[in-house]
């Protein structure tokens, strides 16, 4: 039986929340990175549009391929559609509360 699409995109929070930008004590998910997860239950497709905190942030490359490896990871999608996009410019609104509360924001 194919997973909905909610219990795949579940996963894939359950699994951004496990990503750590290297120079801050918050995951990608809280920090606002993900800007879409989408999943195409009939092509078991995930779609993940991410950003980062700054165009040259200095882990750039490490940060998207532990996001990578950790989507491909989920039990259901055959593939995962990952997309580094910088449209809108990330900032600090777009943090959760507790990411807020932890960096002092609050």
């Amino acid at each position: 039986m194919k997973a909905t699409e909610e219990e795949i995109t579940q996963r894939a929070i359950d699994m951004l929340k496990t990503v750590y930008d290297p120079e801050i004590p918050v995951n990608v998910y809280d920090l606002g990175l993900i800007y879409k997860i989408d999943y195409e239950v009939e092509a078991e497709v995930l779609h993940v549009d991410m950003t980062l905190t700054a165009p040259n942030c200095p882990a750039a490359d490490f940060i998207f391929e532990d996001v990578r490896q950790k989507l491909v990871s989920i039990d259901g999608p055959k593939s995962v559609d990952l997309q580094l996009v910088f449209e809108p410019i990330w900032n600090y609104e777009m943090m959760s509360e507790e990411a807020k509360l932890e960096l002092g924001y609050l």
